[in-house]
């Protein structure tokens, strides 16, 4: 038996690409807590579009960020997603944040959906995977289904 795992190419279907405008940190800021800072990041709109889905990100929206000490960013976010057929989609997810060294952070997250919709009810059951970039202004992923 071998030591190492089998290399896996993961089978996944692009969902959409999204991008989220985010503003100014919000109040609820802690610095230097035992593990980095906290603070609140509110989405204050955005966008997403693939084959099966596209709309906008709808607020309240935010990212509770956790800022370690190794500058590396943990976010916990939540967006509404409406699209453009005007049906309401919670997107949350958990990720990593790591400085790019040009003012960029390369993220890499988990994303999971809920809705009430008919029409998009196949997203309650997905687990996704979502690789982006994010700057001062915006932050932009290309969303995965793992499948």
């Amino acid at each position: 038996m071998s030591d190492s795992p089998a290399p896996t190419a993961l089978p996944a279907e692009h969902l959409f690409t999204l991008t989220a405008h985010v503003g100014e940190a919000a109040n609820g800021f802690i610095r230097g807590g035992p593990t980095g800072h906290r603070f609140i990041a509110p989405v204050t709109g955005g966008s997403f579009e693939g084959a099966r889905l596209k709309g906008a990100i709808v607020p309240p929206a935010g990212d509770w960020v956790h800022r370690r000490a190794d500058k590396t960013v943990h976010l916990d976010v939540r967006l509404l997603l409406v699209t453009d057929d005007n049906e309401s989609i919670l997107m949350t997810y958990q990720g990593i944040g790591k400085p790019n060294g040009d003012g960029t952070t390369a993220i890499r997250t988990a994303p999971t959906f809920e809705t009430g919709s008919e029409k998009y009810a196949w997203l309650n059951n997905v687990q996704a995977v979502g690789i982006g970039t994010a700057d001062a202004q915006n932050v932009t992923y290309d969303i995965y289904a793992i499948l």
